[in-house]
């Protein structure tokens, strides 16, 4: 399926924030899916899979995650440097930022006479920041990407924002995605992660641990990616999100 891709300004009590929307061509509507980046931002390796889930039948809107300071603007390179401005643009960043940031893009979502449902999904930070956004009771279903943070409850600026105590505030339906080599994310902190859902009353939820994938497993740049379950990972979230 072809898509569309537009850059567009979403309103914020914070301040605009830069977003790029991708759609699939032709009739909708479709479902809607925000999409949470990495750290490094609005980069093209992250819009190649943004791509790839609008290919699939949905309006995927990925905004960015520093979007009222220096790093507004900046899609950051995959290095050292890069990797540095990224956290620091994390711990310039509270929880509350980034929920307020959160319910703006998915009021703009919801607006859009293009969408339907709202779904969530993230990688890193993003995949916590998806999971924070699974406590919209707008948000239908959620993929998350090896989610750092989840299980201590790091988060930007905040030493615990407390999300996996809220486990009990997210009612659609969820999915984790964790690669068993992964050294931000653990066995003793996935284990951690299940328990505190499943006390939540989450029993139906989806894990997937693939074996040998390493933390980033899905960005197609560096030493770290993993074609095969790039696209093992991908497929299995369109299927949950398609709501198999």
């Amino acid at each position: 399926m072809k898509v569309r891709e537009n850059e567009v300004q979403v309103a914020s009590p914070g301040g605009d924030i830069r977003s790029i929307v991708i759609s699939p061509v032709g009739d909708g509507p479709w479902p809607g899916l925000l999409l949470y980046t990495d750290i490094f931002q609005l980069t093209e390796s992250t819009l190649r899979t943004a791509r790839r889930l609008a290919a699939s039948g949905f309006v995927v809107c990925v905004p960015e995650i520093y979007p009222h300071g220096e790093l507004a603007g900046v899609a950051l390179e995959f290095d050292d440097a890069g990797k540095q401005a990224g956290l620091g643009g994390a711990a310039a960043t509270t929880a509350a930022q980034f929920d307020a940031d959160r319910v703006a893009v998915l009021d703009f979502m919801e607006q859009r006479s293009d969408i339907t449902t709202l779904f969530a999904t993230g990688f890193c930070i993003g995949g916590h920041l998806a999971f924070r956004a699974a406590f919209d009771p707008r948000v239908a279903a959620t993929v998350c990407f090896y989610p750092t943070g989840v299980h201590n409850g790091a988060l930007g600026a905040d030493a615990d924002a407390g999300s996996l105590a809220r486990a009990a505030d997210i009612r659609g339906r969820l999915m984790i995605v964790f690669g068993s080599q992964d050294p931000h994310v653990p066995a003793d902190a996935r284990l951690q992660i299940l328990s505190a859902l499943y006390a939540a009353g989450h029993d139906d939820l989806e894990l997937h641990v693939y074996s040998g994938g390493e933390h980033a497993f899905m960005r197609d740049v560096g030493a770290r990616h993993d074609p095969e379950l790039t696209d093992l990972a991908l497929t299995e979230a369109v299927s949950f999100l398609h709501g198999r």
